[in-house]
């Protein structure tokens, strides 16, 4: 998933994702180590788009901190 994908998805709908690729990351760490991964790169995949979730996450809390610091600092 690009960050530009990312970045369209909703913030409920990116924590449920969060939660899906968590889980697929354990899943495949899992497969890794009884032998059963053959594409073991999906492990940097998922890990990657872990990051990009967690990243855009990140952002939009930072945006609404801001947006309510500003909002308070005009009602002052």
């Amino acid at each position: 998933m690009k960050i530009n994908e990312v970045r369209e998805i909703n913030t409920q709908d990116l924590k449920k994702e969060f939660r899906d690729q968590k889980k697929s990351l354990m899943n495949l760490r899992f497969r890794k180590s009884t032998m059963q991964l053959t594409d073991t790169s999906e492990l940097s995949k998922v890990r990657k788009t872990i990051a990009r979730i967690k990243t855009v996450i990140r952002e939009r809390e930072i945006v609404e901190n801001i947006s309510n610091d500003t909002n308070q600092s005009k009602e002052e």
